[in-house]
Protein backbone atom coordinates (compact mmCIF):
# COMPACT_ATOMS: atom_id res chain seq x y z
CA UNK A 1 0.00 0.00 0.00
CA UNK A 2 1.59 3.49 -0.79
CA UNK A 3 2.06 5.92 1.89
CA UNK A 4 -0.90 8.46 1.80
CA UNK A 5 1.68 11.48 3.11
CA UNK A 6 5.18 11.65 1.98
CA UNK A 7 8.02 13.68 3.49
CA UNK A 8 9.28 16.48 1.69
CA UNK A 9 13.59 16.08 1.26
CA UNK A 10 16.48 18.08 0.07
CA UNK A 11 19.93 16.78 -0.48
CA UNK A 12 22.79 18.60 0.06
CA UNK A 13 25.57 15.83 -1.59
CA UNK A 14 29.14 16.33 -2.20
CA UNK A 15 28.55 12.87 -4.95
CA UNK A 16 31.97 12.45 -5.81
CA UNK A 17 34.11 12.86 -2.42
CA UNK A 18 33.92 9.27 -1.64
CA UNK A 19 31.66 6.41 -2.36
CA UNK A 20 29.27 6.85 0.17
CA UNK A 21 26.69 10.03 -1.26
CA UNK A 22 25.82 7.52 -3.46
CA UNK A 23 24.07 4.69 -1.43
CA UNK A 24 22.37 7.86 0.05
CA UNK A 25 20.76 9.34 -3.09
CA UNK A 26 19.68 6.01 -4.47
CA UNK A 27 18.61 4.97 -1.13
CA UNK A 28 15.64 8.38 -0.77
CA UNK A 29 15.08 8.35 -4.58
CA UNK A 30 14.09 4.51 -4.15
CA UNK A 31 11.58 5.23 -0.63
CA UNK A 32 8.19 5.93 -1.57
CA UNK A 33 7.61 8.03 1.64
CA UNK A 34 10.25 10.77 0.60
CA UNK A 35 9.20 13.27 -2.04
CA UNK A 36 12.86 14.11 -3.20
CA UNK A 37 11.92 17.76 -3.81
CA UNK A 38 15.77 17.93 -4.98
CA UNK A 39 18.98 17.36 -4.74
CA UNK A 40 21.81 20.10 -4.85
CA UNK A 41 25.54 18.74 -5.91
CA UNK A 42 27.80 20.76 -3.10
CA UNK A 43 31.49 21.30 -3.21
CA UNK A 44 34.05 19.31 -1.31
CA UNK A 45 37.16 21.68 -1.32
CA UNK A 46 40.09 21.73 -3.27
CA UNK A 47 42.43 18.83 -1.99
CA UNK A 48 41.68 16.30 -4.67
CA UNK A 49 40.43 18.41 -7.34
CA UNK A 50 39.38 22.46 -8.15
CA UNK A 51 36.33 21.52 -9.48
CA UNK A 52 34.79 19.53 -7.31
CA UNK A 53 31.13 21.09 -7.30
CA UNK A 54 31.09 20.41 -10.73
CA UNK A 55 32.13 16.62 -10.63
CA UNK A 56 29.36 16.25 -7.98
CA UNK A 57 26.83 17.82 -10.30
CA UNK A 58 28.62 15.20 -13.09
CA UNK A 59 28.05 12.02 -10.37
CA UNK A 60 24.55 13.09 -9.77
CA UNK A 61 23.16 13.07 -13.44
CA UNK A 62 24.97 9.42 -14.03
CA UNK A 63 22.97 7.99 -10.72
CA UNK A 64 19.74 9.75 -12.31
CA UNK A 65 20.64 8.31 -15.83
CA UNK A 66 21.00 4.86 -14.40
CA UNK A 67 17.89 4.54 -13.01
CA UNK A 68 16.06 6.62 -15.66
CA UNK A 69 15.25 10.04 -14.00
CA UNK A 70 17.31 12.44 -15.87
CA UNK A 71 14.98 15.53 -15.98
CA UNK A 72 12.41 13.88 -13.55
CA UNK A 73 14.34 14.77 -10.70
CA UNK A 74 15.35 18.41 -9.58
CA UNK A 75 18.98 18.82 -10.00
CA UNK A 76 20.79 22.30 -8.94
CA UNK A 77 24.63 23.35 -8.52
CA UNK A 78 25.35 24.34 -4.75
CA UNK A 79 27.89 26.55 -4.41
CA UNK A 80 31.60 26.32 -5.52
CA UNK A 81 33.68 26.75 -2.50
CA UNK A 82 33.17 27.68 0.79
CA UNK A 83 31.49 30.66 2.40
CA UNK A 84 34.60 34.01 2.64
CA UNK A 85 33.07 34.42 6.26
CA UNK A 86 30.28 33.87 8.36
CA UNK A 87 28.72 37.30 6.74
CA UNK A 88 29.08 36.47 3.41
CA UNK A 89 26.91 34.11 1.71
CA UNK A 90 27.68 32.12 -1.25
CA UNK A 91 24.39 32.53 -3.14
CA UNK A 92 23.57 29.48 -5.78
CA UNK A 93 20.64 27.66 -7.16
CA UNK A 94 21.33 25.09 -4.60
CA UNK A 95 20.85 27.67 -1.84
CA UNK A 96 18.35 29.44 -3.60
CA UNK A 97 16.09 26.24 -3.82
CA UNK A 98 16.58 25.47 -0.64
CA UNK A 99 14.46 29.13 0.64
CA UNK A 100 11.98 28.58 -2.42
CA UNK A 101 10.74 24.86 -0.96
CA UNK A 102 11.33 26.41 2.67
CA UNK A 103 8.31 28.76 1.90
CA UNK A 104 6.08 26.02 0.83
CA UNK A 105 6.95 24.16 4.32
CA UNK A 106 3.97 23.86 6.93
CA UNK A 107 4.05 22.66 10.56
CA UNK A 108 2.28 19.86 9.20
CA UNK A 109 4.61 19.00 6.35
CA UNK A 110 8.09 20.66 7.23
CA UNK A 111 11.03 20.51 5.09
CA UNK A 112 13.93 18.19 5.65
CA UNK A 113 17.49 19.15 4.54
CA UNK A 114 19.89 16.32 4.38
CA UNK A 115 23.68 18.15 4.20
CA UNK A 116 26.14 15.01 3.43
CA UNK A 117 28.57 17.07 2.67
CA UNK A 118 29.70 21.16 3.83
CA UNK A 119 26.86 23.58 5.51
CA UNK A 120 27.85 25.67 2.52
CA UNK A 121 24.31 26.27 0.85
CA UNK A 122 22.68 26.17 4.26
CA UNK A 123 24.90 28.76 5.68
CA UNK A 124 24.29 31.06 2.03
CA UNK A 125 20.35 30.35 2.61
CA UNK A 126 20.34 31.48 5.73
CA UNK A 127 22.06 34.35 4.98
CA UNK A 128 20.23 35.39 2.12
CA UNK A 129 17.02 35.23 4.28
CA UNK A 130 17.55 34.60 8.06
CA UNK A 131 13.65 34.14 8.22
CA UNK A 132 14.33 30.55 7.23
CA UNK A 133 15.23 29.98 11.11
CA UNK A 134 11.63 30.78 11.93
CA UNK A 135 9.91 28.37 9.31
CA UNK A 136 9.17 24.60 9.52
CA UNK A 137 12.89 23.06 8.14
CA UNK A 138 14.67 20.58 9.56
CA UNK A 139 18.35 20.53 8.65
CA UNK A 140 20.16 17.10 9.29
CA UNK A 141 24.00 17.04 9.04
CA UNK A 142 26.48 14.34 8.38
CA UNK A 143 29.55 15.73 10.16
CA UNK A 144 31.63 16.76 13.43
CA UNK A 145 33.27 15.45 15.96
CA UNK A 146 31.35 13.15 18.52
CA UNK A 147 30.90 15.04 21.77
CA UNK A 148 33.32 12.94 24.77
CA UNK A 149 34.40 11.07 21.88
CA UNK A 150 37.30 11.08 19.56
CA UNK A 151 37.53 8.41 16.38
CA UNK A 152 38.47 10.95 14.14
CA UNK A 153 42.06 11.80 13.32
CA UNK A 154 42.27 16.18 12.75
CA UNK A 155 39.73 17.98 11.22
CA UNK A 156 36.36 15.99 10.12
CA UNK A 157 35.79 16.53 6.71
CA UNK A 158 32.98 17.76 6.10
CA UNK A 159 33.24 20.55 8.41
CA UNK A 160 36.82 20.97 7.23
CA UNK A 161 35.26 21.90 3.49
CA UNK A 162 33.73 25.18 5.38
CA UNK A 163 34.29 25.64 8.77
CA UNK A 164 32.56 29.15 8.90
CA UNK A 165 29.38 27.70 7.25
CA UNK A 166 29.02 25.21 10.32
CA UNK A 167 29.19 27.71 12.37
CA UNK A 168 26.38 29.86 10.84
CA UNK A 169 23.93 27.38 11.04
CA UNK A 170 25.09 26.13 14.77
CA UNK A 171 24.75 29.89 15.85
CA UNK A 172 21.17 30.25 13.87
CA UNK A 173 18.60 28.89 16.11
CA UNK A 174 17.27 26.48 13.11
CA UNK A 175 16.49 23.18 13.80
CA UNK A 176 19.34 20.91 13.51
CA UNK A 177 19.98 17.13 13.73
CA UNK A 178 23.73 16.39 13.23
CA UNK A 179 24.79 13.11 12.94
CA UNK A 180 28.78 12.78 13.95
CA UNK A 181 31.48 11.48 12.69
CA UNK A 182 31.50 8.53 15.92
CA UNK A 183 27.91 7.64 14.57
CA UNK A 184 28.04 7.55 10.65
CA UNK A 185 31.44 5.66 11.05
CA UNK A 186 29.88 2.69 12.13
CA UNK A 187 27.20 2.07 8.98
CA UNK A 188 30.21 -0.41 7.31
CA UNK A 189 29.54 -2.76 4.71
CA UNK A 190 32.04 -5.66 3.22
CA UNK A 191 32.61 -6.64 -0.37
CA UNK A 192 31.31 -9.73 -0.29
CA UNK A 193 28.30 -8.49 1.70
CA UNK A 194 27.57 -6.09 -1.41
CA UNK A 195 28.44 -8.42 -3.30
CA UNK A 196 25.89 -11.68 -2.66
CA UNK A 197 23.48 -9.37 -1.46
CA UNK A 198 22.60 -6.45 -4.55
CA UNK A 199 25.62 -7.60 -7.07
CA UNK A 200 24.33 -8.67 -10.60
CA UNK A 201 20.70 -7.09 -9.70
CA UNK A 202 21.04 -3.79 -11.97
CA UNK A 203 23.46 -2.30 -13.80
CA UNK A 204 22.80 0.55 -11.06
CA UNK A 205 23.65 -1.93 -8.61
CA UNK A 206 26.99 -3.21 -10.30
CA UNK A 207 28.19 0.85 -10.63
CA UNK A 208 27.61 1.53 -7.24
CA UNK A 209 29.84 -1.62 -6.19
CA UNK A 210 32.28 -1.21 -8.27
CA UNK A 211 33.17 2.42 -7.88
CA UNK A 212 33.22 2.19 -3.81
CA UNK A 213 35.76 -0.61 -4.60
CA UNK A 214 37.36 1.65 -7.14
CA UNK A 215 37.86 4.64 -4.27
CA UNK A 216 39.01 2.49 -1.69
CA UNK A 217 42.03 1.18 -4.41
CA UNK A 218 43.12 4.71 -5.00
CA UNK A 219 42.58 6.54 -1.94
CA UNK A 220 42.88 4.07 0.98
CA UNK A 221 46.26 3.66 2.38
CA UNK A 222 46.26 0.36 4.01
CA UNK A 223 44.61 -3.36 2.81
CA UNK A 224 40.48 -2.90 2.80
CA UNK A 225 37.52 -4.76 1.93
CA UNK A 226 34.99 -2.38 3.54
CA UNK A 227 33.43 0.98 3.43
CA UNK A 228 31.59 3.07 5.82
CA UNK A 229 28.06 4.24 4.13
CA UNK A 230 28.38 7.23 6.48
CA UNK A 231 26.13 9.53 4.62
CA UNK A 232 23.26 6.90 4.70
CA UNK A 233 21.71 7.47 8.74
CA UNK A 234 20.93 11.25 7.14
CA UNK A 235 18.50 9.10 4.52
CA UNK A 236 16.97 6.38 7.38
CA UNK A 237 16.45 9.26 9.59
CA UNK A 238 14.28 11.11 7.18
CA UNK A 239 12.76 7.36 6.58
CA UNK A 240 12.28 6.80 10.50
CA UNK A 241 13.09 9.65 12.32
CA UNK A 242 12.99 8.31 16.31
CA UNK A 243 15.09 5.47 14.28
CA UNK A 244 18.43 6.04 16.99
CA UNK A 245 19.18 7.52 19.76
CA UNK A 246 19.77 11.28 21.00
CA UNK A 247 20.49 13.94 23.17
CA UNK A 248 19.85 17.31 22.73
CA UNK A 249 22.67 20.11 23.68
CA UNK A 250 23.30 23.11 23.45
CA UNK A 251 24.71 23.86 20.24
CA UNK A 252 28.66 24.40 20.37
CA UNK A 253 30.58 26.46 17.49
CA UNK A 254 33.90 25.18 15.67
CA UNK A 255 37.14 26.39 16.37
CA UNK A 256 39.51 26.31 13.56
CA UNK A 257 41.00 22.81 14.59
CA UNK A 258 37.31 21.18 14.29
CA UNK A 259 36.96 21.01 18.22
CA UNK A 260 33.61 22.62 20.25
CA UNK A 261 33.68 26.10 21.41
CA UNK A 262 31.10 27.82 23.56
CA UNK A 263 28.19 28.66 21.04
CA UNK A 264 24.88 30.35 21.32
CA UNK A 265 23.78 27.24 23.20
CA UNK A 266 20.60 26.55 21.11
CA UNK A 267 19.48 23.43 21.38
CA UNK A 268 20.41 20.68 18.41
CA UNK A 269 19.64 17.13 18.64
CA UNK A 270 22.79 14.92 18.46
CA UNK A 271 22.22 11.35 16.78
CA UNK A 272 24.13 9.02 19.13
CA UNK A 273 23.72 5.96 17.13
CA UNK A 274 21.07 4.76 14.55
CA UNK A 275 19.40 1.56 13.56
CA UNK A 276 22.06 0.16 11.21
CA UNK A 277 19.83 -3.17 10.74
CA UNK A 278 17.20 -1.06 9.37
CA UNK A 279 18.83 1.07 7.49
CA UNK A 280 20.85 -1.67 5.34
CA UNK A 281 17.95 -3.83 4.92
CA UNK A 282 15.81 -1.33 3.77
CA UNK A 283 18.64 -0.06 1.18
CA UNK A 284 19.25 -3.36 -0.36
CA UNK A 285 15.89 -4.77 -0.56
CA UNK A 286 14.77 -1.44 -2.50
CA UNK A 287 17.84 -1.75 -4.75
CA UNK A 288 16.94 -5.37 -5.03
CA UNK A 289 13.68 -4.44 -6.12
CA UNK A 290 14.55 -1.96 -8.40
CA UNK A 291 16.43 -4.50 -9.93
CA UNK A 292 13.74 -6.78 -10.37
CA UNK A 293 11.44 -4.21 -11.87
CA UNK A 294 14.34 -3.51 -15.07
CA UNK A 295 13.97 -5.40 -18.30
Amino acid sequence: MQPTRRRRVIIDTDAKNEADDQFAIVHALLSSSLDVRGLIAAHFGTRRTTRSMEESREEIDRLLDLMDLRGKVTVANGAATAIPDERTPQDSPGARLILAESKLASPQDPLYVAFLGPLTDMAAAILLDPDIVQRPVVVIWIGGVGYGVQTYPGVEFNLSNDIDAANVVFSSGITLWQVPSNVYAQVSVGYAELAERIGGTSALADYLIRQLVEWNATYHPEPIESRSLGDSPAVSLMLYPNGGTFRVRPAPRFGREGHHVPGTGHPIRVTESVDVRFLIEDMFAKIRRFGRGRP
